[in-house]
């Protein structure tokens, strides 16, 4: 069983519901402005990534952080900063993977369709993701919060067998209905505060459990 901190449970607790306020504003700026019918395309971005040959330790361990779906599983954070892997130089030119600029909202596209975090610096993926890089329109929290919201809809566009997964081509045409930028820019003074808090908040539970990991190390 994982032990936290009472400081780590009163960070978790804000953030969670800082996270249900956004969710709660997010809908009704939806529910009251005027929409207009879009696609994922007009609003970001979406590229996809890869993964280095496993059989060349060159591409491995290098400084460039990578994530697969299981980091986001693991480390199920709004901000995610490098997940259990890195790549080299070497592995980013010899594989389909990209760097993804600071901000670009990381999703899932299979296994399973859906964890959502936002980049908290420049990152890389896996084939698992069809991440959006927000345009200058539209800013990242609000993409954040519109493929929470579009996610049982694109799972329900997913194809595959053994397992669903959405393409990036489907995710880019998926049809969507949202204010015009200028009516979510609007908002920019709400949103920017709670997620940079929750941003904040997070780091500060990292610092906690590292301290705590140190403290067992040293103690047990």
């Amino acid at each position: 069983m994982m032990y936290h901190t009472p400081f780590v449970f009163i960070f978790n607790e804000i953030n969670d519901n800082l996270l249900e306020l956004a969710k709660t504003i997010f809908k009704n700026i939806i529910k009251t402005s005027s929409l207009h019918a879009l696609t994922i395309n007009d609003v970001g971005t979406v590229i996809g990534g890869g993964t280095p040959s496993k059989k060349v330790p060159k591409y491995w361990n290098g400084n460039i952080p990578w994530i697969s779906p299981k980091d986001l599983s693991n480390h199920p954070n709004v901000f995610t900063s490098h997940g259990e892997n890195s790549i080299t130089q070497n592995g980013l030119d010899h594989s389909s993977t990209k760097i993804l600029p600071k901000k670009t909202v990381l999703f899932s596209s299979r296994a399973p369709i859906g964890y959502i975090s936002i980049a908290n610096n420049e990152i890389t993926t896996n084939q698992g993701f069809k991440s959006v890089i927000p345009n200058k329109n539209y800013p990242f929290w609000f993409i954040y919060e519109l493929l929470k919201s579009e996610t049982p809809k694109i799972i329900n566009e997913a194809n595959g067998s053994t397992f669903k997964e959405i393409s990036g081509g489907k995710l880019k045409q998926h049809k969507i209905c949202i204010p015009t930028s200028i009516e979510v820019i609007k908002y920019n003074s709400i949103f920017l505060p709670i997620f940079e808090k929750i941003q904040q908040s997070e780091k500060e539970i990292d610092k906690l459990n590292q301290i705590k990991d140190i403290l067992l190390n040293k103690f047990f």
